[in-house]
């Protein structure tokens, strides 16, 4: 059943509200400041929360993994970190017009900061699908919104291994959706800070191409031992989902 509240929600210029297909749920988007993407969605359909956990977003954008995971799991409570003025407020609205303020809140800051505002330690899970390019080469305006969403300009990913170690409780887990092309790093980061990789699925967008994103959970001082399980395939066709991608999207 549809939220009343989002009868009466005043949108800002150049946003939408778009039908997230669950629980009724829907959320605020602007396609010139942030729009969630095929990662968010697996993202939040490989990471998991058991019944009263605490789960911690980095980067959260305009809250679409905290507000679909709510939707898909027992969590008890959804903590979003995200640093965008503007973006924030696009998830700080939708939660409330969704009804889900007592299960999510929205901070705005930068995830350095993330000790400031929260008690370390607490948190059963981290989830984040972070900024995935080095660096600035290409960018026209390092400012804009959308730059800032794909490009490591505010935080790189050692300040969310970094944060997600401080943030989880011991035996605590982290998700995290990256690009292949880094895993070398992203694992030696991961481990730096006592983060053990324990599953990986990598993603193709067909079943004869190469993978272009990997899932992964880390476990807080977790032993070492990684399972590497079957791949995802996004496309059976151009234009037609997998099964299991349908799945995910919940249609």
């Amino acid at each position: 059943m549809e939220n009343p509240s989002w009868t009466t929600i005043e949108l800002n210029e150049g946003e939408r509200v778009d039908d997230l297909e669950r629980c009724g749920y829907k959320i605020i988007q602007d396609t010139g400041k942030f729009c969630f993407g095929m990662d968010a969605v697996l993202l939040s359909g490989y990471a998991y929360a058991k019944r009263g956990e605490k789960v911690l977003d980095l980067c959260s954008g305009n809250g679409i993994i905290p507000i679909l995971m709510a939707a898909k799991t027992q969590a008890e409570r959804f903590v979003g970190i995200e640093e965008q003025k503007d973006v924030a407020d696009m998830a700080k609205r939708s939660v409330a017009a969704n009804g889900l303020t007592e299960r999510i809140n929205i901070i705005c800051a930068n995830i350095k900061d993330t000790e400031e505002y929260l008690q370390k330690g607490v948190f059963d899970v981290v989830t984040c699908n972070p900024p995935y390019m080095i660096n600035e080469h290409g960018i026209k305006n390092p400012d804009s919104p959308k730059a800032i969403a794909r490009h490591e300009i505010l935080c790189d990913f050692e300040d969310v291994a970094r944060t997600a170690a401080a943030m989880l409780r011991p035996g605590g887990r982290c998700f995290i959706i990256h690009r292949p092309f880094r895993l070398t790093e992203i694992f030696e980061t991961l481990t730096k800070y006592g983060l053990e990789p324990k599953r990986m699925k990598l993603v193709h967008p067909y079943i004869n191409r190469e993978p272009n994103m990997v899932l992964l959970e880390a476990d807080l001082m977790g032993r070492r031992r990684l399972t590497v399980e079957r791949p995802l395939i996004v496309y059976e066709s151009p234009n037609c989902y997998t099964k299991e991608i349908y799945d995910i999207y919940g249609y």
